[in-house]
């Protein structure tokens, strides 16, 4: 049965310019990702894949097309907008964690919360739920530097889930970690959208993470989806 989609791209496409020079990240890409799916976007370097990421999150604005998300059009949206939109239904996972390194885990992931306005307390209350979710209960206290590559993308991941968001982005959130670790971080993340229903779309190079995981892997070369391919 298809799920109705959460998000969905018609004839989305980016160009960046530079003086005369004009590049085209995305070309006319068409997307639907069903609520609550496990999504894998696969490609080489230059294909457009993180370009797409950023689009979806509202971290950029399209040349042409449009993103409808729970059919409203995020495309539209002024900076406000788009901000609220990133604060509440969208969290996002990075390569590089992007971890404040004189804050604590805990720290760390309340940091949304505290631009939603919430108070001490309650945020670090559910920092700690969050980071309980993900095993790090005993590690709430240490910096990133005190934690391995494994451990931060942990962090990274519970600061990602801590607004409940409707839509998890992770923009190869393995790629600075080994083939173990890489392993876990993305069973982890299957695990929350099974368990969760959470909607998961993630940028990887791991193929094999990829087909064990998702339940269709979606294809770029040169800023065009290619293939899509159905696992589930």
């Amino acid at each position: 049965m298809t799920k109705a989609p959460i998000i969905q791209a018609q004839k989305l496409t980016k160009v960046y310019s530079s003086g005369k020079i004009e590049v085209t990240a995305l070309k006319d890409v068409d997307l639907a990702v069903g609520k609550g799916t496990f999504i894998g976007v696969a490609g080489s370097s230059g294909s457009g894949k993180s370009t797409l990421m950023n689009l979806l999150g509202g971290l950029d604005s399209p040349t042409s097309g449009s993103i409808e998300f729970e059919g409203e059009l995020i495309s539209r949206k002024d900076k406000n907008e788009l901000a609220r939109y990133r604060r509440h239904d969208v969290g996002m996972i990075f390569q590089s964690f992007n971890l404040i390194p004189f804050f604590s885990a805990v720290e760390n992931v309340s940091l949304p919360l505290l631009f939603a306005g919430v108070s001490k307390k309650e945020r670090r209350e559910q920092a700690s739920v969050f980071l309980d979710r993900v095993g790090l209960s005993s590690r709430k206290e240490h910096r990133p530097s005190e934690l391995s590559g494994g451990e931060q993308q942990r962090v990274a991941i519970a600061r990602a889930l801590v607004n409940s968001p409707k839509i998890i982005l992770a923009d190869e959130p393995t790629g600075n970690l080994d083939s173990q670790t890489s392993s876990e971080i993305v069973g982890l993340l299957a695990t929350i959208n099974r368990e969760q229903g959470l909607t998961v779309i993630m940028v990887s190079h791991e193929e094999a993470l990829l087909k064990e995981h998702c339940d269709e892997i979606i294809r770029l070369f040169d800023g065009e989806v290619k293939v899509k391919e159905q696992l589930k």
